[in-house]
């Protein structure tokens, strides 16, 4: 680390003031300006965390991650569930196989806006449904049942074509093996659960399961459900924080979100950007 790291914080309008005075930054602007913002920070040798999704097109984020190995740089989704212990340890014990073999992975992110849909100005600085809660929903399935899926659909509930707003989306996928569902929506609400459906018995996760601190794994028999409860301090952010720090001391990328992962979940941002497999309802 340089010395600009002992220096007081810094208040500025200037990206370029901040990015001469950090060593590392943590971007959460709108998601049409992070390949910029990025690009910009890793040409001055910048370590980035930028929240999900780094970019809404996977050539931009390959471009962004030859970058960061060139310049010795950290590049890293700010995914707050993918650090947290209990997220973590569920992962662990399905890749155990306590489950069995997964068959099923259905996620479901949601939250109420106060939306005035005669204010049609707003939606280009609000976070559409897809990329507000797109990447969360597709972690699970990507980490339990990998990138490498057969068919996609997504159905999509629009209400501001110009911004491509969506208060509502559905992603469906069919792998050769097993499906997953993801039910995501910023102005629609539902239970925010977590279900990983496997041969041997399934996982719940109650809601909002993004930033649980508890689940079961219930079998047949329910005198062998067992429970986990783990700690869970605020959402999340500080455990993010703290593998960013080790990660940038340590050399070496994030061992929580494979870039493989990153980049699928850019590529389901990317189909909906150019209305590919794509329903609207």
């Amino acid at each position: 680390m340089s010395e600009n790291i002992k220096k007081l914080p810094i208040i500025t309008e200037s990206y370029q003031t901040l990015l001469d005075s950090s060593d590392a930054v943590y971007i959460h602007s709108h998601p049409t300006l992070h390949y910029e913002q990025i690009k910009l920070a890793l040409q001055q040798a910048k370590h980035v965390l930028c929240e999900a999704p780094i970019s809404l097109s996977k050539k931009e984020y390959i471009e962004l991650y030859e970058l960061a190995k060139e310049k010795g740089c950290i590049l890293t989704d700010a995914l707050r569930t993918a650090y947290a212990t209990a997220y973590s340890r569920l992962i662990l014990l399905i890749k155990s196989g306590h489950i069995g073999k997964v068959i099923s992975v259905d996620a479901v992110c949601t939250s109420l806006k106060n939306i005035d849909r005669t204010e049609r100005k707003i939606f280009n600085k609000m976070w559409n449904s897809i990329t507000a809660w797109g990447p969360t929903a597709l972690l699970p399935v990507f980490q339990i049942l990998g990138t490498q899926y057969n068919n996609i659909s997504i159905i999509s509930h629009i209400i501001d074509e110009e911004n491509q707003f969506d208060t509502f989306s559905k992603v469906e996928f069919v792998y050769s093996d097993a499906v997953a569902s993801v039910k995501i929506g910023n102005g629609v609400k539902s239970e925010g659960e977590l279900i990983i459906s496997g041969t041997n018995g399934y996982i719940y996760v109650p809601a909002p399961w993004w930033k649980t601190d508890y689940f079961e794994i219930r079998y047949e028999n329910p005198a062998e459900n067992k429970r986990y409860f783990y700690q869970l301090d605020g959402e999340g952010i500080r455990y993010e924080l703290f593998d960013f720090v080790k990660s940038i001391e340590n050399s070496c990328q994030s061992l929580y979100i494979d870039e493989e992962v990153t980049e699928a979940i850019i590529g389901v941002m990317e189909m909906f950007e150019k209305r590919q497999n794509l329903i609207e309802i």
